[in-house]
């Protein structure tokens, strides 16, 4: 067991499940992001789905969006693309420019989250973490690279209040 294994609860991370998925989530963004190869991306999830239709889990108290993120600094934009857990299918992709958005902060209550308003009245909640529980909810992505560099984009770059 390396260092790696004193921070993750449970089984190691399956890293070929997690390029596997990495893939799936590259194509599908690519697919619907024309110049989605200038995006890196994250995989993160919403319970804020009243604007997020598409691939609803419905086998918990809340009702989960799958997300996957892109951003890109030079434009200081955040794409946001909903997918089903399984990454077979996905929905529109919404865009969020900085200089388009009302305000944007990082919540730590109740859970880690960046959260994006676009006006007054809809928002989005991103949650993204490095390890999942149930695999049923979501898919599994070994990102902490990633998530530590979109962290500090979204902090550094894009939080407006």
């Amino acid at each position: 067991m390396g260092l790696f294994s004193k921070f993750v609860k449970g089984p190691q991370p399956d890293m070929e499940k997690s390029e596997a998925n990495a893939k799936k989530m590259r194509q599908l963004f690519d697919q619907a992001v024309t110049d989605g190869d200038q995006y890196r991306l994250i995989f993160g999830y919403t319970e804020d789905v009243s604007r997020f239709n598409f691939g609803l889990v419905h086998g918990s108290k809340t009702k989960i969006g799958n997300l996957i993120v892109g951003w890109r600094e030079d434009t200081n934009t955040i794409a946001i693309l909903p997918s089903v857990p399984d990454l077979s299918q996905c929905g529109e992709v919404t865009f969020y420019a900085h200089d388009q958005i009302l305000k944007a902060y990082r919540s730590k209550y109740p859970a880690d989250a960046f959260v994006i308003y676009s006006d007054r009245r809809n928002y989005i909640s991103i949650n993204a973490y490095e390890w999942l529980d149930d695999e049923s909810l979501y898919i599994y992505v070994s990102q902490p690279e990633e998530l530590a560099a979109f962290t500090e984009f979204f902090n550094s770059q894009f939080v407006k209040k």
